[in-house]
Order: C-alpha cells, then sequence, then structure tokens
C-alpha cells in the first residue's frame, strides 16, 4: 500500500521561513531511516504559495490564479510518498518524526488499479497505467 504524507503549511512556512540546521539534520536522519527500511519513495518540501499557481476550470475556460493563498491551515508545506503494509504502519513510522510545536500532518491512502472495480478500470488499462508508472521509474532511476 502506497500513502500520501502531507505535511500541512504554517505562518512561517508560509512567510518562507527555512527550517533550523537543527531541524533539517533530524529530518535527514529520519528520512535515511524511511530509505533503509524502504518506506520512502518519494519526499519533498514545497515553496510558499506565493510562489505558485492555481488553475481554476470551468468547462472550456481556465483561469490562472497567483499565490498567495488564503487559509495556511489548508495549504501543503511537503510531501512523502510512503510504501508500508497498512495505515497502521505508516502511522508508526510518522510518531517518530522529529516534529513539534502542534505540526499537524495528514495521511492518505495512494489508489492502487486494484482499488477499482474491472467495469471502470478493465485490466489492460490498469496494465498500460503500470507501463506508464515503470518507465517513469527507470527514468528516475537514470537521472
Amino acid at each position: 500500500m502506497r500513502f500520501m504524507v502531507i505535511v500541512k503549511a504554517d505562518k512561517n512556512s508560509e512567510a518562507g521561513v527555512l527550517p533550523s540546521k537543527e531541524i533539517l539534520t533530524a529530518m535527514g536522519k529520519y528520512n535515511e531511516e524511511l530509505v533503509k527500511a524502504g518506506v520512502m519513495l518519494a519526499g519533498e518540501g514545497l515553496q510558499a504559495s506565493s510562489k505558485g499557481k492555481r488553475i481554476r476550470f470551468s468547462g472550456q475556460q481556465r483561469t490562472v490564479i497567483d499565490g498567495p493563498f488564503a487559509e495556511s491551515k489548508e495549504l501543503i508545506a511537503g510531501f512523502w510518498l510512503w510504501q508500508v503494509k497498512s495505515m497502521e504502519e505508516a502511522v508508526e513510522w510518522l510518531k517518530r518524526a522529529p516534529f513539534d510545536g502542534g505540526t499537524e500532518i495528514e495521511i492518505r491512502q495512494v489508489f492502487e488499479a486494484s482499488d477499482f472495480p474491472s467495469d471502470i478500470f478493465p485490466a489492460e488499462e490498469a496494465a498500460r497505467e503500470q507501463a506508464l508508472r515503470d518507465g517513469l521509474q527507470k527514468k528516475a532511476a537514470k537521472r
């Protein structure tokens, strides 16, 4: 099972305040532990929403909205993509993360092809989707 672990933004991340050397060191050690255990597939911090854009879709119309975006508690400051056996295992890994100060992290399971009924996502479409993912992994490994 794959899980997206979502780090919520706060006033500091939205103001572009970078983490301290101590926090970066602790997070680096934690990430190393995740990688060695085969849990972490990806993980990155995101720049403030003031540097982002949103695109609103309405029929054929596309509207570009410049950041910053209101409600920092609704924004994402970073993420991990983990592969673990269960939600419970993801929770146990996250409890070990070097966060404090009221940080709130969200864990959401990623859809797999097997989660969809075959009349909606036929086996040949699932195989094509998996081939695309496999190709992406090969490209990333070459970089």
